[in-house]
């Protein structure tokens, strides 16, 4: 049997698709768009891409920027996104790593200044290639995943 699926396009904003099942509410998180409007996530796609499945997330009526996009590409490289205007794709986007990051990323060392002293979380691109960052105060590179991002 197959099964039919519902996703609703939307008349204006940005369409994030290709994110790895189960990471829709990580690139929210990302985003800092926890109760900013109306959003649509699909969870659990089927996907020649991920063999564990994708995710697709619409915001309406926000056109998120380049910086805002390319954070994405922290957990999600292969990730695309899409500016819709007027119920058409405007604009389809191409993610890059950042080479630095604020605010995002939680380092994993427990004596960095960033958890022992509530210093600002800094990181600068070490490795395109292995997704590493390096934590501007204690200086330790770590390959970024999923559990680093920081608790809004």
């Amino acid at each position: 049997m197959t099964r039919a699926y519902k996703v609703y396009s939307i008349e204006n904003g940005t369409v994030i698709d290709h994110i790895p099942t189960p990471l829709a509410l990580k690139v929210i998180s990302i985003l800092g768009l926890g109760s900013e409007g109306i959003m649509t996530i699909g969870i659990g796609f089927n996907s020649r891409k991920h063999p564990y499945g994708k995710d697709i997330l619409k915001i309406e009526n926000r056109e998120l920027s380049h910086d805002e996009t390319n954070k994405i590409a922290l957990i999600a490289p292969d990730a695309t996104i899409n500016i819709i205007k007027n119920g058409e794709v405007s604009e389809k986007r191409q993610i890059t790593l950042p080479s630095e990051v604020r605010d995002i990323l939680s380092c994993p060392n427990p004596n960095c200044a960033t958890n022992m002293l509530g210093a600002r979380k800094h990181f600068m691109l070490e490795n395109k290639e292995t997704v590493t960052y390096r934590c501007r105060y204690c200086e330790r590179a770590t390959v970024v995943n999923a559990d680093m991002l920081s608790k809004k």
